[in-house]
Order: structure tokens, then C-alpha cells, then sequence
């Protein structure tokens, strides 16, 4: 059997081994998934080892991103644009191979199964971190009108618009109703909205957060209050797993049965 595993630093709540497994199944490929705790010293290490032991690919998730990207002898355009890496894979010559399937995830996620087209939109992302920094390439290769980064901190969200040529702007500058808002924060996890103003968004608004849970996240209750219809990001977290899965095994699973499954244990 194939091994595959994710690490990361806490791992025991990841959902991949689950989705992945059911990705084996549904296209019968012989592989087994599992996790691997991340060890903050000896992470390398660790990569190497599962390598060296004839482990075929990893998913890489918290704290390690960057550093799995350091480690790459070869890296997709998306990972070096991202400056992370959430895939790897050995080559046939030893060298490790690192792509980053997180933008790409969310985009099939919004594009082919939530039906929301991104062409000619005006996009809103509120945040500056790695996870935004991941999803931008692949939004602008379905040539939206515009891209607007906002940030609490404004120098972030410039440095990161400047390195992708779209536009930035501060919380109390933002002007205009948006056609998709898209929320990069962690402010969800801890139950937080960002300073959005209320004039960005309207009826026709379509919202969509990265943070998934049981219940709407704050964002999401935020957007519907104000008439706009949105969705969590659990599509994206199906949706950068199956994009994995298709590099490691050439094979493109189903998605939306993989989150309607996982919606349901909730």
C-alpha cells in the first residue's frame, strides 16, 4: 500500500486522513493516510525519514508551510508565489517536489461546486496572512475585474498587493459595494469580524469565508444580516485535499460528497 500522511503541530483534530481515505475508495486507489505529528525541532528530520521509508506524499498544515517550502529541490509557480507549501511528493531522483493546493482548493471550491463565478467580479479579501497570500494567484487566473486586500495593519496588505499587482486599502478607506467578499482572517476562530464597513456589501453580495464550523461564523452571520448569501470554507478544505490527490495520483476524486459527509458528522 501507498503511504501518505499530514503533519502538522497540533494534528489530531485534521479531517485530511478522513477525506483522503474517502477519496481512496471512491476511486480505488491502494493507499493508506495517516498523521504524523510534527515535531517543532526535529520537523526536517521528520520529512526526510518518511521519504527515505518509502512514504510517497505528505500534506503539510500548521506551523511548517514555510518551512516544508524551504526544504523543495523543485516548487510548482503557484508554491513559489504562495512562499508556502501544503504538498510535497518525492521525484524519481530523490528530490522533493512542493506545490501549494490551498488557492487552487478554494477556487474549484467557489467556481465548480458552489456555481459562483469569479470573472468579471469586484473581490474584496479581507486579511494579509499566508492563507490569503496562497488563494491570490489562483482568483487572478479567473481574471476577476478587481482584487482589493484589506488588512488591520495596511503596510501588510500593500506588501502583499504590490507583490500580486492588485489593489489594497485600509478598513476606513474601503468605498463601494463588493460582488464577492472573501474573508482570510482567523477572526472566526475566535468568534471576531473584522472593522468591515457596512457599505461594502449588499443584496447581491456573495460571501465567503475560509473558517468552517458547526455553526455560521461570525463573517457569515455578519454578511447575512445584511441580505447577502455566503458559504464556509469546509469546500475548501475538501477542495486543496482533492487537488493534492490529484498530483499524487493523477485521478480527480468528488468533491461535494466528501463535504456533504463531513457537514453531516459536524
Amino acid at each position: 500500500m501507498d503511504q501518505y500522511a499530514v503533519i502538522g503541530n497540533p494534528i489530531e483534530h485534521s479531517k485530511s486522513p478522513f477525506i483522503h481515505q474517502a477519496f481512496a475508495e471512491q476511486t480505488q486507489q491502494a493507499m493508506e493516510y495517516g498523521r504524523i505529528l510534527g515535531d517543532l525541532e526535529q520537523f526536517e528530520q521528520q520529512v526526510a525519514a518518511f521519504f527515505a521509508q518509502g512514504g510517497k506524499g505528505l500534506n503539510v498544515t500548521v506551523p511548517f508551510k514555510e518551512r516544508a517550502y524551504a526544504m523543495c529541490n523543485v516548487l510548482s509557480k503557484r508554491a513559489q508565489r504562495a512562499g508556502a507549501v501544503n504538498t510535497l511528493m518525492v521525484g524519481k531522483n530523490g528530490e522533493i517536489y512542493g506545490d501549494n493546493t490551498d488557492g487552487a482548493g478554494m477556487v474549484r471550491d467557489i467556481v465548480q461546486v458552489l456555481n459562483q463565478p469569479l470573472h468579471g467580479k469586484r473581490i474584496l479579501v479581507l486579511g494579509a496572512g499566508g492563507a490569503v497570500r496562497g488563494v491570490i494567484e489562483p482568483m487572478l487566473l479567473e481574471h476577476p475585474q478587481s482584487i482589493t486586500i484589506v488588512n488591520r495593519t495596511p503596510a501588510k496588505a500593500q506588501a502583499l498587493a504590490e507583490l500580486f499587482a492588485v489593489q489594497w486599502s485600509s478598513f476606513a478607506e474601503l468605498t463601494g459595494e463588493f460582488d464577492i467578499i472573501i474573508n482570510g482572517t482567523s477572526a472566526s476562530l475566535g468568534g471576531d469580524l473584522p472593522p468591515i464597513p457596512d457599505s461594502v456589501i449588499g443584496p447581491q453580495t456573495w460571501c465567503y469565508d475560509m473558517m468552517y464550523g458547526k455553526e455560521p461564523t461570525v463573517f457569515l452571520n455578519w454578511a447575512t444580516a445584511r441580505g447577502a448569501s455566503g458559504e464556509d470554507g469546509l469546500g475548501m478544505l475538501v477542495g486543496q485535499a482533492a487537488e493534492a490527490f490529484f498530483i499524487w495520483r493523477h485521478v480527480r476524486p468528488d468533491q461535494a460528497s466528501i463535504v456533504e459527509q463531513l457537514r453531516q458528522a459536524m
